[in-house]
């Protein structure tokens, strides 16, 4: 959470100077001038208002936060734009006649949040491979997280992904985490627990909690509970797995952790250590690990597990701030596959997202992982 916090606050500073700094922009336009005549103080109130119609129809499309990620992002564009041109004109020893710099920027920022809606708001297949020396033969593990239901697709949306996932033949299905969310309605999250309930592995569907399931604010604004959400998930063949394991026949366990946030006073929860949760799991079992934010890396590795899956990052969402979480020190990681010693860990980017309609720094999916071990 402290990292959202952090961006949230970083995102409402860029918001004022974005306000600023493209009502200096649009002024600049050859409409804007002429409308204005002479006057200055015109050319400013005529490039405010632009940056308020943008603002509103934004808000009215989509919503106040990807209106903020819009404008935020295209005076970071009108920025670099205008940097450049002012270098050119230098080298050229040239004067400004048109502003030209300032609809490359408009061009260029839309065709790069085109580019991020498209990437968020379609789902492609993310594929892993990994061996073990432990007994357990070929397993194939499908994972998704973050799903966030409402926000690119609602609860009968994600059964056209389940049939997807059907197609893969899974032995395991796991959900790391964020399934729901504030603002997911009860029926949206009644309809994806039956999407759930229709797919088909060999060793079931397990799910760890993730820091929104649980919902922020009060259960009347979802209409339902945290117990509400653990009943439909149960009712549809999902295990529901928190500080909790279960041992399945091909020498595989499945722990599913407490969500971090539980840590938080305002949760008055608990989470156990992995050590705690290992131990007396015997070491030739493979050992995978869900566990939905990517921040206990070191002792997850100490303790001995073979597999760590997480989502939470949405793989860094949108450049340049892709990153941030690891730079702040709230995510170990933010991407894809690493090892350390004997243990990997997966970070999916997450099938949906939280709110924004836009990721330029990633794809949605979900991810196939195909284990190889001994017979």
């Amino acid at each position: 959470m402290g990292m959202w916090i952090v961006i949230l606050l970083v995102a409402i500073v860029m918001l004022g100077a974005g306000v600023v700094y493209m009502t200096v922009c649009f002024s600049r336009f050859s409409l804007i001038k002429k409308l204005a005549g002479e006057s200055k103080k015109k050319e400013k109130i005529f490039g405010l208002l632009c940056v308020a119609v943008l603002g509103t129809a934004l808000c009215l499309v989509f919503s106040l936060v990807n209106a903020v990620i819009v404008i935020v992002n295209l005076m970071l564009f009108f920025i670099i734009a205008n940097i450049i041109a002012f270098a050119v004109r230098k080298a050229l020893k040239k004067e400004r006649r048109l502003y030209i710099e300032g609809g490359i920027a408009l061009i260029l920022c839309a065709v790069y949040l085109c580019i991020g809606y498209f990437l968020a708001n379609n789902v492609w297949e993310k594929n892993y491979t990994l061996s073990t020396d432990k007994s357990t033969g070929n397993i194939r593990i499908i994972q998704l997280a973050d799903s966030h239901i409402g926000t690119t697709f609602d609860g009968k949306g994600l059964g056209k992904y389940v049939d997807e996932m059907n197609e893969k033949d899974p032995d395991i299905v796991v959900i790391t985490g964020d399934f729901v969310d504030d603002g997911t309605m009860k029926q949206d999250m009644i309809d994806a627990c039956a999407a759930l309930g229709r797919l088909k592995t060999k060793q079931g569907v397990y799910f760890c909690f993730g820091n929104h399931d649980k919902g922020y604010y009060s259960n009347e604004q979802r209409g339902y509970t945290k117990d509400d959400l653990e009943a439909e998930l149960e009712k549809n063949g999902v295990t529901v797995l928190e500080d909790e394991l279960v041992f399945l026949d091909n020498n595989v366990c499945i722990i599913g952790r407490a969500d971090k946030s539980e840590e938080l006073e305002n949760r008055n929860g608990s989470r156990k250590s992995i050590a705690e949760l290992m131990q007396g799991v015997d070491k030739s079992a493979y050992t995978v690990v869900l566990d939905h934010q990517p921040n206990d890396y070191t002792a997850e590795a100490e303790a001995g597990a073979d597999l760590v899956l997480s989502g939470h990052t949405h793989g860094g969402q949108m450049l340049p701030i892709n990153r941030i979480g690891e730079l702040i020190g709230a995510n170990d990681y933010t991407y894809g596959h690493k090892t350390i010693d004997s243990t990997d860990f997966i970070i999916t980017s997450g099938i949906s997202d939280w709110e924004i309609a836009f990721k330029t720094g990633c794809k949605s999916e979900y991810v196939v992982i195909d284990i190889e071990g001994k017979r």
